[in-house]
C-alpha cells in the first residue's frame, strides 16, 4: 500500500476506534491508550496525525458539522414545502446518527460545552435552520393559527436533541423510529389541520 494510502487508513482507524470509544464511555473518560488499542495504533502514529486527544475530538466535530451543513443545503435544493423539509431533514439526520459512530460522536461533542472548540455553536445554527423553515411555513399557513414559529423551533430541537440521546438506550427503540412517535405529537400542535390532510402520508420518509 503506498505510504500515503496507509496514512490516510491509520488516521481512519484512529478516528474510528476514537468515536467508538467516546460514544461507549464518553469523552472525559476515554484515555489515549484505549483509542490506540482499539485502532492497531502506536503513540507515534496517533501524533503524527494528531497534536492531542483534543484535536482529534475537534477534528469529529469539524467533520459533523460539514455533514450537516451538506444535509440542510440538499433538503432545501428540493424545494419542498418548508414543514416537509424540517421534517425530512430531522429524519435523515436521526437515522445518520443511528448508523454512523463517527456521526453520532462528533454531534455529542459538538452539543456539549468544551474547550477544545470554543464558540461551537452546533445547536444554535440547528435551530436557525429549523426557525427559518418554519417561519416560511407559517408564512404559507402550514402552521397552526397561533402557533411562534420560534418555539415550535425550540420545542423541535428540544425533541431532535432528546430523541438523539436516549434513541436506543437499554434496548429501546433507535432515534429513528422514537422520531415517527414525536413528530405524531408535534404535528398535531403545530401543523395546520389542512396541512396534516394533505401531507398525512407523506410527512414520514
Amino acid at each position: 500500500m503506498p505510504q500515503q494510502r496507509r496514512a490516510q487508513a491509520t488516521r481512519r482507524a484512529i478516528t474510528v476506534a476514537a468515536a467508538e470509544e467516546f460514544d461507549r464511555v464518553g469523552y472525559d473518560a476515554t484515555p489515549l491508550n484505549a483509542i490506540l488499542r482499539r485502532a492497531g495504533a502506536t503513540k507515534g502514529a496517533f501524533y503524527f496525525h494528531f497534536a492531542s486527544k483534543e484535536a482529534l475530538a475537534a477534528a469529529l466535530v469539524r467533520f459533523q458539522r460539514r455533514i450537516w451543513a451538506r444535509l440542510w443545503r440538499g433538503w432545501k435544493q428540493r424545494e419542498l414545502d418548508p414543514l416537509l423539509t424540517v421534517v425530512g431533514a430531522v429524519n435523515a439526520a436521526l437515522r445518520i446518527v443511528e448508523r454512523d459512530v463517527v456521526i453520532r460522536a462528533g454531534t455529542a461533542l459538538a452539543c456539549r460545552a468544551s474547550s477544545y472548540d470554543p464558540g461551537s455553536s452546533e445547536v444554535q445554527e440547528w435551530e436557525r435552520q429549523i426557525t427559518e423553515l418554519l417561519r416560511q411555513s407559517a408564512d404559507v399557513g402550514s402552521l397552526r393559527a397561533g402557533v411562534d414559529p420560534n418555539a415550535a423551533a425550540r420545542a423541535v430541537q428540544a425533541a431532535v436533541v432528546g430523541v438523539g440521546r436516549l434513541g436506543g438506550q437499554d434496548g429501546g427503540p433507535g432515534p429513528s423510529e422514537r422520531a415517527r412517535e414525536v413528530w405524531e405529537v408535534l404535528l398535531v400542535g403545530i401543523a395546520s389541520s389542512e396541512w396534516l390532510g394533505s401531507n398525512s402520508r407523506s410527512w414520514w420518509s
